[in-house]
């Protein structure tokens, strides 16, 4: 049956339930989203080494990103051009000087051109010849990196990577300033999470100021009591119950938090947490923060207000932290997160266990933080898949937020703008592949509009 048309799967102020569960609309987001805009691929750090490769999944393509003989990277097809056989089957490692495709021996240096083939010289006479682009792994169309973070495109075409970064851009930014170097390095564990789930609720759930306080509850208000008792106890307690306490903050606190949303679906949920204690592994950071910056320079690097940006429709990163959490979807109920920690250069090694324990008691798939949202995130899926109603609300102060130069300022930190903002985005970006299709083709449960 012919997909209904935009305006029947995304209004205002709530979008049709088929937006997480039609396997003929993934595909198109797969096509019009994945596989057009910018994708993160993995930090420079991961790949130091001339051969050094990490692989790396955009939209429906298996991709490989690779260093250089040049000291450039490369992102290509993770495609032999003879038989289509994966070059590279591990997510990382080295291959030398070269890749050579465990299946006829066909070789190709690290920038994907063909090297060797053997029995060449049985191909003579036929249209295959090594000057043929056809003879050596695909190019992603376009690679390029900001701040050390490595980007691509398999569109030749569209908004450069700062054009669609645009104020996001701040996430990376956040994270390299608070290195006295400017600079960061993946660490190399990664969390990997199977999510059953689409890939949206993941995205909405990030600068969801409401769900925290419910959701997050059980471990949030024990958090909290073991802090109290620690702090009559000893005077102080350790940052990292202060990493779960806050969880448990009300519903009036949460409000008062701001959430910030820009073009292309991007945002912004601003800080909440505390993160600067005066203990002397802080101050003796900050110092060195100092002696690199300047004051001045030194103090606005480290007040940003951030603890979310969103780099729709697929990163989240948690800047002040050194976090970064990527999706690539894998079906309409199924998507993988990959949770990367990062170094800050030049810091105290109790500054990086410090971010560590966040990596660890919130973002890691063992954590009760991430347990919770999964569950919700799984249960929204199944929820969706029945016909117990058609629509996803988004009404929460719909009408109220405030919007200048293109960007929309939350009026409570619980609006739903972020939600809004995101579909919108998505609209802009399925538009030319759904406008064609015919409105008198519609289920009648998405045309009803009821």
């Amino acid at each position: 049956m012919p997909l209904p048309t935009l305006e029947h799967l995304v209004q205002p102020d709530r979008v049709h339930r088929s937006v997480y569960t039609d396997p003929a609309l993934l595909e198109l987001e797969m096509e019009h989203v994945f596989e057009k805009i910018w994708v993160y691929c993995g930090h420079e750090s991961q790949v130091p080494n001339t051969g050094d490769y990490h692989t790396v999944q955009i939209g429906r393509q298996p991709m490989v990103m690779v260093r250089g003989k040049d000291r450039a990277i490369h992102v290509l097809y993770n495609r032999c051009p003879h038989r289509g056989v994966q070059l590279c089957g591990n997510a990382s490692g080295n291959t030398g000087n070269g890749f050579v495709c465990s299946y006829h021996a066909w070789s190709f240096h690290l920038d994907g051109r063909v090297r060797a083939i053997p029995l060449k010289q049985a191909y003579d006479g036929t249209r295959l010849h090594t000057d043929d682009p056809d003879c050596s792994m695909k190019p992603a169309a376009r690679v390029a990196s900001y701040r050390g973070f490595v980007f691509a495109s398999l569109a030749a075409e569209g908004p450069s990577l700062p054009e669609f970064l645009g104020e996001a851009r701040v996430a990376f930014d956040d994270m390299c300033d608070r290195s006295p170097q400017g600079e960061v390095e993946a660490v190399r564990v990664c969390h990997r999470v199977m999510q059953h789930s689409n890939w949206k609720f993941f995205m909405e759930n990030q600068l969801d100021a409401l769900h925290p306080s419910v959701t997050h509850q059980s471990t949030g208000v024990p958090a909290r009591r073991v802090e109290q008792r620690v702090k009559a106890e000893q005077g102080k307690a350790p940052l990292f119950f202060h990493y779960l306490s806050a969880f448990a903050s009300s519903f009036d606190q949460w409000d008062k938090v701001q959430t910030v949303n820009f073009s292309h679906g991007h945002g912004i949920l601003k800080a909440y947490m505390g993160l600067r204690p005066t203990d002397p592994d802080t101050l003796e950071y900050e110092a060195l923060m100092k002696q690199a910056y300047g004051e001045q320079k030194a103090e606005e690097f480290l007040s940003r207000s951030i603890h979310h940006v969103l780099v729709y429709p697929y990163l989240s990163v948690q800047s002040p932290l050194q976090q970064l959490r990527c999706l690539r979807p894998v079906a309409p109920d199924k998507t993988l997160s990959e949770i990367w920690h990062f170094r800050l250069k030049g810091v105290p090694e109790a500054i990086y266990r410090r971010s560590l324990w966040y990596f660890n008691l919130v973002n890691s798939p063992a954590t009760m933080i991430n347990a919770d949202d999964l569950e919700n995130w799984t249960k929204g899926q199944r929820g969706l898949e029945s016909r117990g109603g058609e629509w996803v609300s988004f009404h929460r102060h719909f009408g109220t937020d405030t919007e200048h130069d293109g960007v929309l300022y939350s009026s409570k930190g619980t609006s739903e703008v972020v939600m809004r903002n995101q579909f919108r985005a998505w609209s802009e970006y399925m538009a030319p592949a759904l406008q064609a299709f015919d409105p008198a083709a519609v289920p009648a449960t998405a045309a009803a509009g009821a």
